[in-house]
């Protein structure tokens, strides 16, 4: 699969994390919660930037957090950072690492 999508679907997962954890729903903060890690798994990390490959291992940790306020507050924050990399780095199913190189 293209990393435009699993990293935008990443975004939304982490998203929905936050909102979970905000409003009180654990339940459905975790399932959201495992759904980014799976979405983490399927990078296709030889073609990112090496910051986001930095900003996915700290995806993980925070994930496994216990405490939710952190884990709120660091799901939203990722998932903007996320969300931006993908609107500056990634057009139309291609990534633009070739001019980085």
């Amino acid at each position: 699969m293209d990393n435009k999508i699993i990293l935008e679907s990443m975004s939304m997962d982490l998203l929905r994390v936050a909102l979970g954890l905000y409003r009180g729903s654990v339940k459905m903060a975790d399932r959201f919660s495992n759904e980014a890690l799976a979405r983490k798994n399927e990078v296709n990390t030889a073609t990112i930037r090496p910051y986001l490959k930095n900003v996915l291992t700290k995806i993980e940790i925070s994930l496994k957090t216990s405490n939710s306020e952190i884990k709120a507050e660091d799901a939203l924050m990722y998932s903007i950072i996320v969300q931006n990399y993908c609107h500056k780095f990634l057009h139309y199913g291609k990534d633009s690492v070739s001019s980085f190189k």
